[in-house]
């Protein structure tokens, strides 16, 4: 019998080559597509950080959420045409763009059944973003990320 009241909803992405992440839908404002000729890179950044994209009339940050969490970029296998998927997250009247491969579906998971994360199964970068995993199938690990550490990590405060 599932709890209804520990069930959330999720968007679910590609992350890597073949592994998915989680994101609660509570921090997320919008999901668009972005063509990276779009984007205006600004110098002096860290390489996580693409540049600026004109949202709504805003300046809105865009970061390779693949790279922070020690993945390879985004970038190392796409050309200028490619169009990418960008998570719009947002707390507290701060928004950031996080970009990702593919966009796969909205999801309910269990809270109850999620996992804590261990330096033993994860990259030491994707750590302080990580809340935890759910396990889905015996082949499927799912990454529940955590909006407010990556919209609060100190990279976005030493340049914002």
């Amino acid at each position: 019998m599932k709890n209804l009241e520990t069930q959330q909803k999720f968007l679910s992405f590609k992350l890597g080559a073949k592994e998915t992440a989680v994101i609660s839908l509570q921090y997320i404002t919008e999901v668009l597509q972005i063509s990276l000729t779009e984007i205006c890179g600004v110098p002096q950044m860290p390489n996580c950080v693409l540049g600026i994209y004109n949202w709504r009339g805003e300046m809105l940050w865009l970061v390779d959420l693949e790279e922070i969490l020690g993945y390879s970029s985004l970038f190392s296998d796409l050309d200028s045409a490619t169009k990418m998927m960008a998570i719009i997250l947002k707390h507290d009247d701060k928004y950031l763009g996080l970009l990702v491969r593919q966009l796969n579906d909205i999801e309910w998971l269990d809270t109850e059944e999620m996992k804590k994360p261990s330096t033993e199964l994860f990259y030491p970068s994707m750590l302080p973003f990580l809340h935890g995993y759910f396990i889905k199938s015996a082949e499927e690990v799912i990454f529940h990320l955590d909006a407010l550490s990556i919209l609060q990590a100190s990279l976005w405060r030493i340049h914002n």
